[in-house]
């Protein structure tokens, strides 16, 4: 028997490594990619057709691991594979991938956090090492999902050469009782040697080896372009470029600049493989008015873990200019100078000839988890226009030679975050795990924006009973995926006259507003007595205080601990100033005397549309009431995306986003979060942008491409329609799991015939049914996956006041006052007729036309008012 034994251990290792070998094209070439679904036999394919193999074969052992799948799927997950199988390891467990000793490799691991039968990955922490360097240390995919509001985490990691055919990656758990590792998918894709040296900022003419160093990737930017792809990407490397603009510090932005279709690159300074033609193609400069130019700096910042080198790769392609000295600039990183004189057509010798400057910097514990970039035009130079340009950026963290480790702690969660997550966990749950247990599987299933839903959960359930030590969570650490972050400028505004510090509004937005003292908003607030506080809000408090003598306002105080801060104060000053609408609100005035940032609306008589459908509220709004409310908002977000100078993106729909005044009249409020849509000169028909919205509104195919269109707008509003018609909120987890998300439940009922199961207990038996019918079929065409299938505001609108109309006169033929006809629903209607039916309410500039004064006055309203959710 110990022959038989022995004999079939010996044929069992000639097996595996046969396997390894298969994968060697011939002696001393690189072995193909390899692209593994974890845990999922048979591998699949993803959305881009990328065949993932079974990941068994690597394995040294496949004891102490499980093969699961995820419970959940959440609606951002581009495809099953890799993400709704993983391996799951209970004990050490270590894969071997046959490598060229030569080369070097980009990893990349994903982890989506999802609960799998008999394990809660809230309470997965684990270390990750790869050939003896140290990748991950109690890392939790959970806490990394919630900092992110993303439902799966990738790292990825550009490996120097081994000197071994194997390359060792084991996952082992922490010591804690239950704690177990997992993952997904495994990339180890075979790349060239990218890097070379790079010059030491802050010490003259010293550069730093980086050639044999292994890097982790925090940011890879198409600056002032869209989003890349991976299967976009040059050579086959599979890298993810994102847009640049989450990044950037204050309100200048620059402008986002475009060669012509028809032009063409020429590499001849490198190989494709460094950066994608997409990423030369398209650039960020300032503008050729030195008289502004000169005078200020375009300035990104970024996250980061500190005690460690980081390297900074900017890419350069001068599509413009053809001589020296006509575009010259500065670069700062962490206010030291990288380089003068910076002139890409010296460095190339013409245009359209793309190039890189690589810059190595130290991060010490007492320089903060900062990393600034700021480009100025060099004056000193004298160059013939005073701009800059910069087309791409990469950070990447490079490995700590003494540990051997490129390991960061994990995210630290802000105290304002983590009294939100205590209220909710103590409101919801009290000391019930297994009420826990259920409401962490059902709200990710449910909730269209699940990855948000999920940060919640991780952070209740996981975070707060297993902090840790020693590489825990005692720092912050970034990703290279893109991170919002607000923060204070250090710059100083003149506005009226007086000095204010922290914002950069503009003197048209200044003028279009009143300016108050902080003496005058204390004197409305009574001092800011919590007892005239009407509202709590992501941004912060909310007053009901009175100016004037006897005019009623509500008053919005910004949190210092939010991280909710300047831009989205800038962003409501500039949106608002400028805006006038029946169906928008109206902003007074601002204040920013020391440091405060306030705001101040019209008082809103009847508050949110929220609190009047299933927040307890005496008064029940009839059918009517709710027609003319949703009607009401159509118009003023209809006005958004049509009717102003630009595009208007609200990003943030929304029953507490919807307010009433004295009148029952609706009001769209809220524009922190808004973005101003593509110009036509771009002929763009989206907006690159990081992930931002709140739970069970969130459009999933904005959350999937992070490509933001008007027609995300529209599907928060068909989540508000089938809100107002079933009085129920969003999300709901005290209902079972398929029923957590109103949006997909409702979507269900109504395909199913049965939505009427769901409506108000209050509105059944009151609605003509082909009222109802109209508007059920509206509401379900706004919640397409696809935007392209979503109808415009403008259909919203007609297929609503047909609603009314119907409602109004059950027995006659209903029309829209208009007379504009539709051939069937899906029929585009004549928007000639609809803006003339409509020119009552709706404003075509940007200043309110003097004959709808009375219209467009002050009778709006603050904004975020009542316990708003996932900002």
């Amino acid at each position: 028997m110990d022959s038989i034994a022995t004999t079939r251990v010996l044929l069992l290792s000639v097996i595996c490594w046969s396997l390894l070998v298969n994968y060697l094209n011939a002696a001393g070439s690189a072995p193909k990619p390899l692209i593994l679904s974890c845990g999922k036999k048979g591998g699949g394919h993803d959305e881009s057709g990328r065949k993932w193999e079974y990941d068994s074969g690597f394995l040294v052992s496949t004891q102490q691991t499980v093969e699961a799948g995820a419970e959940v799927q959440d609606s951002s997950l581009s495809s099953d594979v890799p993400f709704m199988n993983a391996r799951i390891f209970t004990s050490e467990g270590t894969y071997n991938f046959p490598v060229n000793k030569s080369s070097h490799y980009f990893l990349r691991l994903y982890f989506y956090p999802s609960p799998y039968p008999n394990f809660n990955t809230t309470q997965s922490y684990f270390s990750v090492v790869a050939g003896g360097l140290t990748l991950l240390k109690n890392f939790s995919a959970a806490i990394a999902a919630q900092a992110l509001t993303q439902a799966y985490i990738m790292r990825e990691f550009y490996l120097a050469p081994l000197n071994s055919d194997v390359l060792k990656v084991t996952f082992k758990q922490s010591e804690d009782n239950g704690s177990f590792a997992f993952v997904n998918g495994i990339e180890v894709i075979p790349a060239p040697n990218l890097f070379d040296s790079a010059k030491m900022v802050g010490f003259d003419e010293q550069s730093l080896d980086v050639g044999s160093a292994n890097l982790q990737t925090m940011v890879r930017l198409n600056v002032g372009g869209q989003y890349i792809a991976p299967a976009n990407d040059s050579s086959g490397l599979g890298r993810s470029w994102y847009d640049d603009t989450p990044y950037i510090f204050g309100s200048a932005y620059g402008m986002p600049m475009m060669i012509e279709k028809n032009e063409t690159i020429s590499y001849s300074n490198f190989s494709e493989s460094v950066a994608p033609f997409e990423v030369y193609a398209t650039s960020r400069q300032m503008g050729i008015d030195g008289a502004i130019t000169v005078n200020y700096n375009l300035t990104w910042n970024f996250r980061v873990d500190t005690n460690f080198t980081y390297l900074m790769r900017l890419h350069f392609c001068e599509s413009y200019y053809t001589k020296m000295n006509e575009r010259a600039f500065k670069i700062f990183i962490n206010n030291d100078t990288a380089m003068q004189e910076a002139d890409v057509v010296a460095w190339t010798g013409g245009a359209r000839i793309p190039i890189y400057k690589d810059f190595a910097i130290y991060i010490p514990a007492q320089a903060g988890e900062t990393l600034w970039l700021a480009l100025a035009p060099d004056a000193e130079d004298q160059p013939s226009y005073y701009d800059m340009i910069l087309n791409g950026l990469e950070l990447f963290k490079i490995s700590n030679v003494r540990s051997n480790s490129l390991a960061g702690p994990n995210p630290k969660l802000s105290d304002l975050m983590q009294n939100q997550l205590d209220e909710e966990a103590n409101r919801s749950f009290q000391d019930d795990e297994a009420a826990r247990k259920g409401y962490a599987t059902a709200i990710i299933g449910g909730a269209t924006g699940g990855a948000l839903a999920f940060a919640f959960i991780a952070a209740f359930v996981g975070y707060r009973r297993k902090r840790k030590v020693g590489g825990g969570a005692d720092g912050h650490t970034s990703s290279w995926l893109p991170l919002y972050s607000s923060q204070t400028s250090g710059s100083k505004s003149t506005i009226s006259g007086k000095s204010h510090g922290g914002t950069n509004i503009s003197s048209d937005a200044a003028a279009n507003c009143r300016y108050f003292s902080l003496q005058e908003i204390k004197k409305a607030t009574k001092n800011f007595d919590d007892c005239n506080v009407i509202g709590v809000g992501g941004f912060g408090k909310v007053y009901k205080g009175v100016i004037d003598g006897d005019t009623k306002v509500a008053i919005k105080r910004s949190n210092p601990s939010s991280d909710q801060g300047v831009l989205e104060f800038q962003t409501e000053i500039e949106m608002l100033s400028k805006l006038r609408h029946k169906h928008l609100v109206s902003l007074i005035g601002f204040c920013e005397d020391n440091g405060e940032m306030i705001l101040v609306y019209d008082y809103m008589e009847h508050g949110t549309l929220r609190e009047h459908l299933y927040k307890g509220n005496k008064i029940t709004l009839t059918w009517k009431q709710r027609l003319e409310i949703c009607i009401g908002a159509a118009r003023g977000l209809h006005y958004l995306h049509t009717g102003a100078k630009y595009t208007i993106i609200h990003r943030d729909v929304k029953t507490t986003n919807i307010l009433l005044d004295d009148k029952w009249v609706a009001k769209v409020s809220d524009f922190g979060l808004s973005k101003t849509g593509p110009e036509l000169m771009n002929q763009q028909d989206h907006v690159s942008t990081v992930v931002k919205g709140s739970f069970g509104y969130l459009d999933p195919e904005y959350f999937r491409r992070q490509q933001l269109t008007e027609k995300s707008d529209v599907y928060s509003f068909g989540v508000v329609l089938f809100e107002v018609l079933c009085a129920r909120p969003a999300l709901n987890p005290s209902l079972p799991k398929e029923q957590v998300s109103l949006a997909d439940w409702a979507l269900h009922c109504q395909r199913k015939g049965t939505l009427a199961d769901m409506i108000d207990p209050h509105l059944k038996g009151k609605i003509d049914p082909e009222c109802l019918q109209k508007f059920a079929e509206t509401a379900e065409k706004c919640l397409a996956d696809h935007g392209i299938y979503r109808p415009s505001f403008g259909d919203v609108l007609w297929n609503l006041e047909y609603c009314l109309q119907r409602e109004e006169n059950p027995d006659g033929s209903a029309k829209p006052a208009s007379g504009a006809s539709r051939g069937g629903d899906d029929e585009q209607m004549d928007h000639h007729s609809f803006l003339a039916m409509h020119r009552n309410t709706l404003s075509l500039g940007s200043e309110p036309d003097g004959k709808d004064s009375e219209d467009d006055g002050t009778d709006d309203i603050f904004s975020q008012i009542i316990n708003p959710k996932g900002r």
